[in-house]
This record gives C-alpha cells, sequence and structure tokens, in this order.
C-alpha cells in the first residue's frame, strides 16, 4: 500500500511539474522561439520573419566558430600538460564570440519591437 501511494504521488509531481512547464511564456514551444505576438498584421509577420532570417545568416558562422573554439579548448584541456596560455587566449575569443552573438540578439530584439510599435 505505501508503494502505491509513493508511486502515485511521484507521478502526480512529475504531470505537476510539466503542466506548470507547458504555461510558460513560450507557449510551451521549444527555447529561442521567444514569446508569441498576438495580432501581427501581416505585413508585419514579414518584416519580422525577413528580420529573423538575416539574424540567422549573420550569426550562423559565430555559432559555427564559437563550436569549433570550444571543441579546440577541450582538446587543450585534456591534454598531458594544458598550456594555461593558450587556453586564456582561446576562452577570451570564445567570451569575445559569445558576446558578438547577444550584441547581434539584442539587435534583432530592437529591431523587431520597432516593427511592433504603433
Amino acid at each position: 500500500m505505501r508503494k502505491i501511494i509513493v508511486m502515485m504521488s511521484l507521478v502526480l509531481a512529475v504531470a505537476l511539474m510539466a503542466s506548470v512547464a507547458m504555461a510558460g511564456p513560450w507557449s510551451g514551444r521549444f527555447y529561442g522561439v521567444g514569446p508569441v505576438i498576438p495580432n501581427l498584421t501581416p505585413e508585419q509577420s514579414k518584416k519580422i520573419l525577413a528580420l529573423q532570417q538575416a539574424h540567422l545568416e549573420k550569426v550562423t558562422p559565430i555559432q559555427q566558430e564559437l563550436y569549433s573554439k570550444k571543441l579546440e579548448l577541450r582538446r587543450l584541456w585534456i591534454e598531458q600538460n594544458p598550456d594555461q596560455a593558450k587556453i586564456n587566449a582561446l576562452q577570451k575569443e570564445i567570451f569575445d564570440l559569445v558576446d558578438k552573438l547577444q550584441q547581434e540578439s539584442t539587435k534583432l530584439r530592437a529591431d523587431i519591437l520597432k516593427v511592433i510599435s504603433p
């Protein structure tokens, strides 16, 4: 009897967590889509889609470079005698790439707000 109560409590807890996660500001979609903007005109939707596409074209090479730098950093860390100077320089490059990505994302948000504001 005790096992059944524990199992039912566990199932209920998991169901509760899933329902809370699906009720977030992103309408249960995967992370990165952003909040749903209701009542957009077709022109606004087209402009936002064009802005997102241009943003994607800008950030894809940066993301690929960031991925390769992270792999290189992992390789440096697993060496027998890791070179701290190389690791520090590579981490700075990684931080710079992340900063570029954040700047581009901020620019995209500002451009979208210009489109949707009256």
